[in-house]
């Protein structure tokens, strides 16, 4: 489960990263201030007559009319400055982070074994049930 939260992560972080140094545009078309077109290799395509209402009778909004549509285009410009993390080691910082992972690697040895110390041991044959003969009973 670990691994695959980390693979999930790893994709996400990369997809991140991708389109933030990525730049492009959309164009979109609006009618009525609705979103008719979107477009984001080239123009987006306005409206046709022939998709007018004939039974609109408003004065409000219908797509035939000029000032009713209007182009929109969304601008995202990537950065090309991407800070570059250094990592740096010092002689402390290293001799504590070599003990830290010897005994956290030593600390889950052996535990996949189960041993069981008293796996060969036979228990006694009993000839009589001695609760029953002293009449001991737990209640």
């Amino acid at each position: 489960m670990r691994r695959f939260f980390l693979k999930i992560l790893s994709v996400f972080l990369t997809a991140v990263v991708l389109f933030t140094t990525t730049s492009f545009t959309a164009n979109m078309h609006f009618c009525c201030e609705k979103l008719v077109s979107l477009s984001v290799t080239g123009e987006a395509k306005s409206c046709d007559e022939k998709l007018q209402n004939p039974e609109n009778t408003s004065n409000k909004c219908t797509l035939g009319q000029k000032d009713c549509c209007s182009s929109d285009n969304f601008v995202n410009k990537g950065s090309d400055e991407l800070q570059k993390v250094s990592f740096e080691l010092d002689s402390l910082t290293f001799t504590f982070l070599k003990a830290f992972i010897y005994s956290y690697i030593n600390l889950f040895e052996g535990l996949e074994e189960n041993v069981v110390p008293f796996k060969n041991y036979k228990p006694p044959l009993i000839q009589k049930d001695l609760l029953v003969l002293h009449e001991t009973f737990l209640i």
